[in-house]
């Protein structure tokens, strides 16, 4: 028997300690911090640290008047773990480690494993047992084990806790208050999820929460952590998922915090070129280190599993990906294989996903990555980093950036509409309209959307329709759904008087309407990530800014999308028709009851035998003015199938419409998916030459009546998106991130 497993044997108290040594130990929280235990007949608290560089340590707060020394910790280890039991303390009892440096300097740190703390700008840990609370949500947790987690439904709200909606002068609810407010609300919007703005516990409140000193802690601003848990229990019980922000990626220099913890470097990277986002103000954990690895990984474990989370959205990955992240040369220095990946930090995060999805397949590991690091959402034992879902910043900036352009010279950036659908899927996508976007100088949603008051609203219904409809799932910020025309503010609630104006009811409707659209519509999310789920009509209208897509479900039941970015009324608009028969206009963004004129609804067409984008009939329709409409697609149906189908069962008449379809475009399919699969890292030969022969097809048929399939279509439409990618680069990255203050 090797010696460690002898000491494990021989002390169980030592096998926490030797998991979190070798970065293994993932409820790490269980052991170390303030446990409320009994021994020999007397209650008290045992208090754990790790403090590797410390001389000393002892245990303060008002049960010792705050004296140092008096009361004083000891190694458990003879290493770094310190430990000491203080009979009589209880729950809700003041604490923090004086900590003699080897300096001989003191200094007093909060608990970084506490399960409550004060509220700012008292900093102190508390003494909280987590025991007790009586969850409700053993339903919605039994039936989450059985979703599909990729193929499912996610469209997410996400919200700042303390400045949704306030009681009295800008007091906050509690997190269990809170609930109460939300569940209608959300309900009657129909959002899946409620994504928050991190909860762990934070000193400075424009920080919104990014800067962490308590990565086991909720804030107590809202409450106490059974607050929470009741927060979370509640929207189960309605039956909305919870996914909340975690920040890996840096912790703030507050004195009290994680910074130089017991005097030098511990929890932060030692090398000063590695350990410090200077923009931030912030420092960064030291990933390769193993003590830090079970710290991270308890603590993301901890909130899915005590707190029933749903999924983590994982703050700022990019930063942890590259060692020159916002850094100037001379700054930072490259890895041991001469590269400027954080070979630690992508060791660390395959890590962390194996593990939290390993345990939990059914969470979601959520991926801010702004740039095109490949694979994010590939599992690790492929080379990814094993997030199950990323999000899409590239699609973020680009149409952000064309909605902001006046109508007149849109024609002129049409790509920005398009390029996404080249990668679209490459990725497990989440389409995101962040708080990021609605601060800082940046305007609200609604305020980016050019012309005058009526302009702007139409501009943003077409755009959310546009989005909804986009592969990917959905998340919104909160305020957006109204059309907020003020910045958000986190110290103060949203403006829901703007409910009293017509507009901005009519677009809360819109919005509502479009949400329950998506949930009730597999075509708009089943197949997100397959080319199988979508195929475009009309991908190059960029003179009248315009595009026609299709979407998909498993089923086979297709939604026609047509959007018309510009205000001009388009009669006559022709475009192919995937399937003969009569198409149902079934959303028009430009309704009254949303807020538009109302002056077009397309009343049933029917196709007409006029080969159009590479179909064999097509469909005449007129286009509202800045309009995103929805058409139902008739169900394919052989002559045959449908003569018969009065008469024969129905089964029958599947199978016969089945086999039919299984001679057309299915295999011609499968190789425009295999082209679709091109990265925009291929060479640039290779994609000239497959554009090209793309192209040739469509050019040769036009001086020959010859039948043109759907696959044909997807295939000339791709080589098109081809062509227009090679003039932009294959990585794409965002602007620098803006400080956290």
């Amino acid at each position: 028997m090797k010696p460690t497993e002898e000491k494990i044997h021989t002390d169980p108290s030592d096998l926490p300690i030797y998991l979190f040594k070798q970065g293994n130990n993932c409820e790490a929280y269980r052991y170390f911090g303030a446990h409320i235990e009994t021994r020999a007949g007397e209650s008290g608290v045992v208090f754990r640290v790790w403090a590797p560089h410390a001389a000393a340590i002892s245990v303060v707060g008002d049960f010792n008047s705050w004296k140092p020394g008096s009361h004083p910790m000891h190694k458990v280890d003879q290493d770094s773990v310190w430990e000491l039991f203080i009979p009589g303390m209880k729950e809700y009892d003041v604490y923090k480690y004086c900590v003699t440096t080897r300096a001989g300097d003191l200094v007093y740190k909060a608990d970084p494993y506490a399960f409550h703390a004060e509220t700012r700008p008292s900093n102190g840990s508390k003494v909280y047992d987590l025991n007790g609370f009586a969850w409700h949500d053993a339903a919605w947790q039994e039936a989450q084990k059985k979703a599909d987690v990729i193929n499912g439904p996610m469209n997410i709200y996400e919200m700042h806790t303390g400045s949704w909606k306030t009681k009295g002068e800008n007091i906050p609810y509690n997190y269990s208050e809170l609930a109460d407010q939300l569940i209608p609300y959300i309900t009657e919007m129909g959002y899946t999820h409620v994504e928050l703005l991190p909860v762990m516990e934070y000193p400075f409140d424009g920080s919104w929460g990014y800067q962490v000193t308590g990565y086991f802690a909720p804030t107590s601003r809202y409450g106490t952590p059974k607050d929470l848990m009741a927060f979370v229990d509640k929207l189960h019980a309605a039956g909305i998922g919870v996914i909340m922000d975690w920040v890996p990626a840096h912790f703030p220099k507050d004195q009290f915090g994680l910074y130089r913890f017991d005097g030098e470097p511990c929890y932060e990277d030692p090398n000063p070129k590695r350990g410090e986002h200077k923009e931030w103000g912030t420092m960064v954990f030291d990933f390769g280190r193993s003590e830090v690895q079970s710290f991270l990984i308890s603590s993301a474990l901890y909130w899915l599993e005590q707190y029933h989370i749903d999924g983590l959205r994982v703050d700022a990955v990019a930063s942890m990906l590259y060692l020159d992240y916002n850094r100037k040369q001379g700054e930072w220095e490259p890895n041991k294989d001469g590269g400027k990946e954080n070979l630690e930090a992508v060791a660390f995060l395959r890590k962390l996903n194996d593990t939290v999805l390993g345990r939990h397949p059914h969470k979601y590991m959520i991926a801010e990555e702004s740039t095109a690091w490949p694979m994010v959402t590939k599992p690790a034992s492929d080379g990814g980093l094993g997030f199950n879902f990323k999000w899409n910043m590239g699609w973020m900036n680009d149409m952000l950036s064309y909605m902001k352009t006046d109508p007149l010279f849109r024609a002129g950036n049409h790509n920005k509409v398009t390029f996404s659908f080249f990668y679209a899927f490459s990725e497990n996508f989440v389409l995101p309209i962040s708080h990021d976007e609605v601060v800082h100088g940046k305007g609200s949603l609604i305020n980016k959307m050019p012309g005058e008051y009526e302009a702007k609203f139409a501009n943003l219904r077409t755009f959310f329709g546009y989005m909804m409809a986009h592969p990917g799932k959905k998340l919104l910020f909160m305020g957006q759904e109204f059309g907020q025309f003020a910045e958000w503010n986190e110290n103060k609630q949203l403006d829901w008087m703007l409910l009293g104006y017509d507009k901005h009811t009519e677009l809360q409707n819109y919005v509502k309407t479009l949400n329950a659209f998506y949930k009730e519509h597999p075509a708009f999310w089943q197949i997100d990530y397959s080319w199988e789920g979508f195929q475009w009509i009309v991908p190059d209208d960029s003179q009248q800014s315009v595009i026609a897509f299709l979407r998909k479900d498993a089923a086979g039941k297709q939604i026609l999308v047509i959007c018309n970015f510009n205000p001009v009324l388009r009669e006559g608009y022709t475009l192919g028709a995937p399937v003969s028969g009569t198409y149902k206009e079934i959303l028009n963004s430009d309704d009254a009851a949303f807020g538009g004129s109302g002056t077009v609804h397309n009343k049933p067409v029917r196709t007409h035998k006029k080969p159009q984008h590479g179909f064999e009939q097509s469909i005449t329709v007129t286009l509202p003015p800045m309009s995103t409409l929805y058409f139902e697609v008739p169900t394919k149906r052989t002559r045959k199938a449908a003569e018969d189908s009065a008469d024969k069962p129905a089964k029958k008449t599947a199978k016969k419409a089945t086999v039919k379809d299984a001679d057309k475009p299915v295999k011609k399919t499968r190789t425009t998916k295999a082209k679709a699969a091109e990265t925009a890292d291929e060479k640039p030969e290779k994609a000239k030459k497959t554009a090209a022969k793309s192209k040739a097809k469509p050019e040769a048929a036009a001086d020959k009546p010859v039948k043109k399939t759907a696959a044909k279509a997807k295939t000339a439409a791709k080589a098109k998106t081809e062509t227009e990618a090679e003039t932009k680069p294959a990585k794409r990255t965002r602007k620098a991130k803006v400080p956290k203050e």
